[in-house]
Parts: C-alpha cells; structure tokens; sequence
C-alpha cells in the first residue's frame, strides 16, 4: 500500500486569519482571492469530499459538519491569500477526525519565516500519558529545561493549548494527534500566537518543584544544541547486525531512500539489503531476528513484501478487504498513474474496476496474495519493535505479521491505525488550487478487525521519555534471550 509518510502530509499551516468584515470592501491584495472566489472553493470542498471521501461522516455526524460549514462559510468576509485558504480549509478537513483526508500546510511560508530570522518556540515535547513533557531544551537557559512537565503556555493550561493546536490535525483519535504535535508543536505555536519574544511556561521540574518560567523565543541560528545525552533514532537507517546472537534488523523506510534516488519506488537496492540480512542471519545460525520497525516513516508493501517473504510460511496479503469509493476525483487520480500498453498493474486494475462501477459505488478489490520467498527461507522466530511513531505501511507489515502469526510484536501501541481509512487521492481547487487529499478506501487489517486502533504489541515495553541509551532495543532484547533461553531448557 503506498502512501506518503504522515510526518510529511501534516506540515502546519503558517499564517494568522484575519477575517475582518470590514475589510470585504478593500480589492483584494496581489497574490490573494477575493472572498467570492474563497467562497466558492470551500463550496467545492465540502461537495468533493462528500462525493470522494469514504465515508467524511465516519466520526462527525452530517449534521454538525453542515452546521459548521454554514459558520465558517458564513465567516469568509474577506480576501485571502492561497496560505490563508489552506489554513482556514485544513481546520474544517481536520474537524472529520480523519488522518488520511487532509490539506498539506504550506511548510515553504513556515521556512521563509526562519530563514528571515522569524523566532519560534525552543522546546521539543513529547506525550507521557497525558502528561505534556520537554524532550529536550535547546534554549539554551539554564537550568534546562529538558524532563519537565508542561502544565501552561502564556496563561493558558496545557489541554486548552492541546486543544488549540490539534484543530489544525487531521487525527483520527487524541494519540494520533499528540503524535503529531510531538513533530509540529513550535510551528503550530506559532500559527496561533504569532511571533513572540517570549512564553511564560508553568512547569513541574523532574524533582517535583512547579515554578513559572519565561522562555526566550529563538531564530533557528539562535538554537542551542544542549548536549544532553538523549538517545534517538535515525527514521532513514538501514543496518543489520549481530547482537548478543540475535539478528538485529532495521529495515528503513519501504521505499528507494538513496539521495540520488531517480525512482523513490524502485526496489532492486531493498531486496538485495534485505537478502544479504537474512542470508547472514542464516550463514551464522541465529535463533531469532529482531525486526526494528520504531520511528519508520512506512511507504509501500513492493518493499515490505520482500522482507516478509524471508520468514512467512504461507500466502499473505497486508488487508483482509480494501474497500474502495468510486469518485470522480478517484478516477481521475488513478488515470494520472495509467501508462500506454500497462494492463499488470495496481493502477491498471484500478481502471478496470472502476468501469465496471457506477459512481459512489463501493467495491471490495482484490489486492491478491504475496507468497513466501521460493528457495531458503529464514526459519528461526521473528520479533518486530514498533513504537507511536512506526507509520502507514510499517502498521500493516506489524498487523500483517501479528494476524498471520509470523512475529511476535513488541513495544508500544502505534498512533497511526491498523485498521484504517486510507489510500489517499487527491482533488483540486478551481480557483486557489489547493490540492485536497482524501481516503478512498477503508482498508481492514488480515483479522478483519473493524476496532480503529493501532497495533497493539503482544509484549508492551514502554519507551522512556529522556534515556542516554536505547532502552527499549535492550529490552527487546532481553526479552528475546530470555524466551531463547527457555525453550533450551525445554529441549
């Protein structure tokens, strides 16, 4: 299943709102869109997603989505600029609570900003629970910052920010969306209080004492790399090893991640890493492997398959169903990806069930199955690591593992579901040309679970806030030679 990473289909929208009824008189500024022209756009998007996405009702009901389309239509008093289009339109997409119909924010306003020297938040956050904490400090104050809880910004408590902030998201649930704030939270700071010198945070250090700080905002120069020793992990990393006599694999993104890349979907690179892994893992006899699916962006089962393919002892195919909406929008989409004389591929079987369908039709398509490889397969037990951050087709290869039975799952739950409204398409605008993604299909995971929820490890290991080195991977590992060790003594 291809699909963008999330962390990049999420970039947050970068410029105030100024909807002043006054101003509907003044001509509009170069380079914006009359308030008629806006009006007509957001009428074009709440018809394409209704006609398009698969079900836009699925978590709002029609009634209180047309009650908030009246408002804000209503609201649209004045000239906007394509960036104000998009923050605006993204606020009533992401109202749907789904993740994979959303309008991408215009990250190049956000960068032109910075590097002009614009000032933003210098924190990282992360979600403990509920808990709103600082990963890491780069402010350079001391004392840092860095494991303190957050309990408010500028006055306001840490759930009124929360709330603010995911009203741009596109989330399906509030642990999808706190995910996302740990990538976007200073952007979206910004977004809402504009540049500012300073925020006055109120904080509970980790030795328990609740103080109220100001914390200078900083140009991106201005950053301090604090030199904490904070572990963490490269998402674009490919590497095996031996660890403690357990095959250590992380497999990297699932599609071409060369810089040079001239086909991002060209596997011949993967499968030749892939085979030299698992032939190592073979030539030395390893019991186990260790798969490390954490932080890993996903992208399209051409890659995972083969990985899979090592160790599957039978057919297996990434969704029990993949329900998928006929749409104009949908068929259009699909066209752009058709080449002369292809009849093999996705694309192309795409095409012809979509002419044997009327619109809004609903067809359950046959994705077909994968088999394992032919010749020498890994036969030792298999393990998966995945965490909040393991993303899109990295869930369904740990569904898909998991439903099967082909590894073990350790870790934490993943924000991102297994079970999800997906395969993203996109529409067009006519007057600002947005692009609007959208899900075509409602893609069940291999157990038929309807349940909209991450993967759910059958060993949770919990990753720690701050840690100097990899704790959970030691743990995973542990596990692991303990399991390894028992079966020995059962033998």
């Amino acid at each position: 299943m291809r699909a963008l990473p999330l962390l990049c289909k999420l970039l947050p929208a970068l410029l105030s709102l100024l909807l002043s009824s006054a101003c509907d008189a003044e001509p509009p500024e170069q380079g914006s869109y009359s308030a008629d022209a806006v009006r007509q756009d957001f009428d074009a998007l709440y018809e394409g997603l209704k006609a398009s996405h698969f079900d836009l009702f699925a978590h709002r009901p029609k009634e209180e989505y047309d009650t908030l389309y009246a408002d804000m239509r209503r609201a649209i008093a004045a000239p906007m600029t394509r960036t104000d289009a998009e923050v605006y339109f993204q606020k009533f997409v992401a109202y749907g609570n789904v993740a994979h119909a959303n309008i991408a924010f215009p990250s190049a306003a956000y960068e032109a900003f910075r590097a002009e020297g614009g000032k933003a938040f210098p924190l990282l956050i992360r979600y403990i629970g509920d808990e709103l904490m600082v990963f890491q400090d780069m402010s350079g104050a001391a004392p840092s910052l860095g494991g303190a809880r957050i309990f408010s910004i500028n006055g306001e408590s840490a759930e009124a920010i929360e709330k603010r902030l995911s009203a741009h998201l596109s989330a399906d649930n509030q642990y999808l969306s706190r995910t996302m704030l740990e990538f976007r939270f200073g952007q979206l700071l910004w977004l809402e209080f504009g540049e500012v010198e300073a925020f006055t945070l109120g904080v509970e250090t980790p030795e328990g004492e609740r103080r109220s700080v100001s914390v200078r905002a900083l140009a991106r120069e201005a950053l301090v790399d604090s030199n904490e020793p904070v572990f963490e992990l490269d998402w674009n990393e490919r590497r095996y090893e031996v660890i403690d006599g357990v095959g250590y694999l992380r497999p990297g993104p699932f599609y071409n991640n060369a810089p040079d890349a001239a086909d991002m979907w060209d596997n011949a690179a993967f499968k030749a890493f892939i085979d030299e892994a698992f032939e190592t893992f073979i030539a030395e006899g390893v019991p186990a492997v260790l798969i490390d699916l954490r932080a890993n962006p996903g992208g399209d089962n051409s890659f995972s398959d083969l990985m899979i393919a090592w160790f599957a002892d039978r057919p297996f195919k990434f969704a029990s169903h993949f329900y998928v909406k006929v749409s104009e929008a949908t068929i259009a989409s699909n066209a752009k990806r058709l080449r002369p004389g292809d009849a093999t591929s996705t694309s192309a079987r795409f095409a012809r069930a979509f002419e044997k369908a009327k619109l809004g039709d609903v067809i359950d398509f046959d994705l077909g199955e994968s088999a394992p490889r032919e010749g020498e397969r890994y036969k030792g037990s298999v393990a998966m690591l995945i965490d909040r951050h393991s993303y899109s087709n990295t869930v369904t290869v740990a569904a898909l593992a998991q439903d099967y039975g082909f590894a073990t799952i350790l870790g934490e739950e993943t924000s991102d579901l297994a079970t999800t409204y997906g395969a993203m398409e996109t529409f067009s605008l006519p007057n600002t040309g947005i692009e609007v993604g959208f899900p075509k299909a409602h893609i069940i995971r291999p157990n038929g679970s309807l349940e909209a929820r991450g993967v759910i490890p059958d060993i949770a290991i919990a990753e720690p806030l701050r840690s100097r080195e990899d704790d959970m991977l030691k743990e995973a590992l542990r596990l692991i030679g303990r399991d390894l060790g028992a079966k020995e003594e059962r033998q």
